[in-house]
């Protein structure tokens, strides 16, 4: 009875140590006596203890941040750039059998592709054409992990580190363009502006009265202020007649002379 309860016990324990379970997003590789077999999928499985090995793959999706890498653009620019890509292992038996550890590998191609796109672009594109960068490094670094069974979804460029030296150059830039565009709109303004007071001066040429309207319209609006200065425009039709007069008076003599002259030597005289 002894020895059948050891063997009992010594048998529960071996059947004990060969289940494995595996979760659903796990798929299991096992090889048996270094020979490999089907992929195991996820439940509870039976493996011969000292003759079966298995290798979990996780199939859920990997997020990889890549350290900053010190590269150069194309314009001979220093920057330091730092990226994220998510992977997932879409062919379990590969991700084992074609490369030793899958996620390592695809960090290290990952970086060595960020610092070669990066490399190909100069500093304007990098900065403002991410999109086109982040679809090259996606492509670049799915066609060299592709044989492994591992799918590249996403790679993003998270920061641009850049000298202060060059951020401050491209500020000065930044704000020369923006007084130029300034200095662009103001002339165009100033351009439309004389065009409508051309168009206007020709509008109140053909009627007189107008102007006389909007002389009257100026003084109210200038009264609605409270100013103790008003200036007051006089048409030239109102003020006219009495030039004439002014010039009339002042008819030259017969020695040459003109009246108004002599009749203010004559008070003097007469004085």
């Amino acid at each position: 009875m002894i020895i059948a309860s050891i063997v009992v016990l010594v048998l529960l324990v071996l059947l004990l140590s060969s289940l494995r379970v595996l979760k659903e997003y796990e798929r299991g590789v096992a090889f048996r006596l270094g020979r490999l077999r089907e992929p195991l999928g996820p439940g509870v499985r039976l493996l011969l203890p000292g003759l079966d090995k298995l290798v979990r793959v996780d199939l859920r999706v990997v997020t990889l941040t890549i350290p900053p890498q010190e590269v150069i653009t194309r314009d001979n620019v220093p920057a330091r750039v730092n990226a994220v890509v998510l992977f997932r292992v879409v062919d379990p038996v590969k991700s084992v059998m074609s490369v030793e550890n899958h996620a390592v590998a695809t960090s290290q191609i990952a970086q060595t592709t960020l610092r070669s796109v990066v490399g190909r672009a100069d500093l304007d594109t990098l900065l403002a054409h991410r999109a086109d960068l982040n679809e090259d490094l996606a492509k670049s670094i799915a066609s060299m992990t592709e044989p492994w069974g591992v799918k590249v979804d996403v790679v993003e460029i998270k920061d641009v580190e850049i000298p202060e030296a060059m951020q401050r150059a491209m500020a000065r830039e930044a704000e020369a363009e923006r007084e130029r565009r300034a200095k662009v709109i103001n002339a165009r303004g100033e351009l439309q502006a004389s065009a409508e007071l051309r168009d206007a001066a020709k509008t109140l040429s053909e009627s007189p009265a107008s102007l006389q309207l909007r002389y009257l319209q100026t003084l109210l609006e200038l009264g609605a202020d409270h100013n103790s200065t008003v200036v007051f425009p006089l048409p030239m039709d109102i003020i006219g007649p009495f030039l004439d007069a002014v010039r009339g008076r002042a008819v030259p003599g017969v020695d040459g002379s003109s009246a108004v002259s002599n009749a203010a030597e004559r008070a003097h005289d007469d004085q």
